[in-house]
């Protein structure tokens, strides 16, 4: 009988979005609890230290649906400081104690970063377990850069054919020296939706109408990253769509968010008192499968592996559809699109789980030789 795979769960992080990594890390270790794996818990701190969660503290937080609000600060400073290390055998980690580097808690044979925004999803992780060798779950270096962000997708999605809504670009410098912010934005008809371009679950964003404070906008968005895009609002409804897989990837069951007056903001994603999701959206057949069929070419353009969830605005009144952003790693908390629009085709939520493990290590093992022997 062949031992457990060993997967580590790398969570939290310094991003805005520390405490939804956090809940997305217990969905993901109640599925891999019940799938015959063994994981280990390495919570990543608001300063970027990487801390070692003890079982007995997982295990209680993971059972327990009712603490997924409140965990960030119990999983991300509980337990000895640890480092990641190649493992003595080829496409393994260890994690081992920073003080006492003979030390060794865990040896790992996959690594599930469910880590949401910078420093966790735009690539930077994804560099340091490409240079230890090891197999991780989700996209790569080029694609988890280029779907966090939102200025470079968009330009790969417009190079591709891929239809986007209208907007501009400028970074800080720019804003700062112009004496009038509207003349950045010319062009565009309000509502206007100012975005960071680096930042996910809806952190930084603001929707300006007629009437309100562009500047006011402008300035939230700086506060989270240099760089800002301003988009034409489309009044539609708002779709998603998830994809799996590795060179022949699968596309989900069309979702669709409905939020009683306003748009899905941070508040309402995570912590609404009501579902906003409905699964499976209603819609004619060729506007499903139209989704469907714009979420695998967007999949493709930036070149994603293992899973993305790809989010769309639909204009009824003129049939036309537009790929807002991908998502390269989508939130797995209950109130999360990903695992919904999979069960409503019958994949459950531990059988996406044990696809994206065997699609990080397909992906390791057809990874040039050089490229593995010079990462060691």
């Amino acid at each position: 009988m062949s031992a457990p795979t060993r997967i580590g769960i790398l969570f939290g992080g310094p991003s805005a979005e520390h405490e939804v990594s956090c809940a997305s890390a217990l969905g993901v270790a109640r599925a891999l609890a019940g799938g015959g794996y063994r994981t280990v818990a390495i919570g990543v701190t608001r300063t970027g230290a990487f801390r070692l969660v003890p079982d007995a503290v997982l295990a209680e937080l993971r059972d327990r649906p009712a603490a997924e609000r409140a965990i960030d600060d119990r999983l991300a400073v509980t337990g000895p400081a640890v480092e990641l290390r190649s493992g003595p055998r080829p496409g393994t980690v260890q994690v081992s104690a920073v003080n006492a580097p003979g030390a060794v808690h865990a040896e790992l044979d996959v690594v599930f970063p469910v880590l949401h925004g910078p420093f966790g999803e735009d690539g930077v992780v994804q560099g340091l377990l490409e240079s230890l060798d090891v197999p991780y779950v989700g996209c790569g270096i080029l694609a988890s850069a280029v779907g966090m962000n939102k200025v470079a997708m968009k330009r790969v999605l417009r190079a591709d054919g891929i239809p986007i809504t209208p907007h501009v670009a400028f970074d800080a410098h720019t804003y700062r020296a112009t004496d009038d912010p509207e003349k950045l934005v010319l062009g565009l008809r309000r509502p206007l939706f100012v975005k960071p371009a680096s930042m996910g679950s809806s952190i930084g964003i603001s929707r300006v109408a007629e009437g309100d404070d562009l500047a006011a906008a402008i300035e939230e968005a700086l506060r989270h990253d240099q760089l800002v895009m301003v988009e034409q609002g489309v009044t539609g409804r708002e779709l998603e769509c998830a994809v799996l897989g590795g060179w022949r990837p699968e596309a989900s069951a069309v979702g669709e968010v409905r939020v009683a007056g306003g748009w899905f903001d941070y508040q309402q994603k995570y912590f609404g008192d009501a579902d906003p999701m409905i699964v499976p959206a209603v819609l004619p057949d060729e506007v499903t499968e139209r989704v469907r069929e714009l979420s695998l070419r967007a999949f493709a353009a930036i070149g994603g592996w293992g899973l993305a969830r790809v989010d769309f605005l639909y204009d009824e009144t003129t049939g036309e559809l537009y790929v807002n952003e991908l998502n390269t790693m989508p939130g797995f908390t209950a109130h999360s699109m990903y695992p919904k629009v999979w069960a409503a085709v019958g994949v459950g939520y531990r059988e996406v789980v044990d696809r994206l493990v065997e699609l990080a290590r397909t992906r390791h093992a057809a990874r040039p030789v050089t490229a593995r022997r010079s990462a060691r």
